[in-house]
C-alpha cells in the first residue's frame, strides 16, 4: 500500500487548468489522513473559489490518480473555510 510521501507526490501531478501550477504548491490540500495499513485515504482540500469551473474535473482527476496508487478507498472533501490565500512562493509564481 502507497505511503504518505507516494500520496503527496501523486498531488504534485494534479495541476489546476488555469493557473498551470500543481494543487500541493497551490496549499490546496489541506488535510492528508491515511489509515494505518494504506488503503483508505481521506483528503481534505480546497481551490480558489467555491465557483471554480474546473473543480469537479481536479477532484475526478485527483481520485483517479490516488487509486491508481492501490487505494481501495479514496474521500475528497472540499471546504472553503477559511478561504484560500495564495503563499509568497504562489504569488511569485504567478508573477504577482
Amino acid at each position: 500500500m502507497p505511503s504518505k510521501e507516494a500520496v503527496i507526490a501523486a498531488l504534485k501531478d494534479v495541476y489546476d487548468p488555469e493557473l498551470g501550477i500543481d494543487i500541493q504548491t497551490l496549499g490546496f490540500v489541506r488535510e492528508v489522513k491515511l489509515d494505518k495499513r494504506g488503503a483508505k485515504l481521506d483528503l481534505t482540500m480546497t481551490l480558489t473559489s467555491p465557483m471554480c469551473p474546473h473543480g469537479p474535473a481536479m477532484v475526478r482527476e485527483l481520485e483517479e490518480r490516488l487509486k491508481r496508487l492501490g487505494l481501495k478507498s479514496v474521500r475528497v472533501e472540499l471546504v472553503f473555510d477559511p478561504p484560500w490565500e495564495p503563499s509568497a512562493e504562489v504569488r511569485r509564481l504567478l508573477g504577482l
